[in-house]
């Protein structure tokens, strides 16, 4: 059977009243399936960044249920979490959560020594070029521009071969042309390892052909 997140009429006190309004996810029941392509739109408001934390195992304060890979999440311990994260569901957050203070080639060298991570320079240079960042891996972070360090985000994602690649609007500081690169290296690293890929929008499906558009 195909490897699946579920969530079962699902909803957070947080949210407004209005946020459950013709939400498809919100209590509701959404099967995300290991390989396919869902894009995620909803304006500000109904609650991207908090469905990623929860989907992530950041948010534990909700009604319903999330399932992941038919367990009940709620029954999770921190190893099972911190097992979760290291082979089943990796991130892009729309803070990005980068070490400011450590240079490109370091935050990818902590992504890298996590359980499940695949740390392969010379792998990562050819993401890093494709993406136009190489030259600036040895940057501190904190010299980047927001868009170099989304792409930078990317390629640390895309360092764990997990069944579920959650990406909360990754390409908001990129131009049309670094979004199709983005994109481009999504989508082969995606198939090669037959991940799902899961990512937010205001509205823009980036030009790339999803298997769902659900709406939150």
């Amino acid at each position: 059977m195909p490897q699946t997140l579920e969530l079962l009429d699902v909803s957070l006190e947080t949210l407004p009243p209005a946020a459950y309004e013709f939400s498809e996810i919100w209590k509701q029941k959404l099967t995300i399936f290991q390989g396919e392509k869902v894009l995620v739109t909803a304006p500000s408001g109904k609650g991207k960044s908090s469905l990623i934390a929860l989907l992530y195992g950041l948010r534990r304060i909700y009604t319903g249920t999330y399932r992941i890979l038919g367990n009940d999440s709620r029954q999770f311990s921190a190893a099972q979490w911190s097992a979760t994260r290291a082979e089943t569901i990796s991130v892009v957050f729309q803070d990005l959560r980068l070490f400011m203070d450590y240079t490109g080639w370091e935050n990818l060298a902590i992504k890298g020594k996590l359980p499940g991570a695949v740390y392969d320079e010379n792998s990562i240079r050819i993401m890093a070029d494709h993406l136009g960042i190489e030259p600036l891996l040895q940057k501190k972070c904190n010299t980047l521009s927001y868009g170099e360090r989304q792409r930078l985000a990317i390629i640390r994602s895309l360092l764990m071969p997990a069944a579920f690649l959650i990406m909360d609007e990754p390409f908001s500081h990129l131009d049309e042309t670094n979004t199709a690169k983005a994109l481009e290296l999504i989508d082969s690293e995606a198939s090669k390892n037959g991940s799902a890929v899961v990512m937010t929008s205001l509205g823009s499906s980036y030009g790339w052909s999803f298997d769902r558009n659900v709406h939150l």
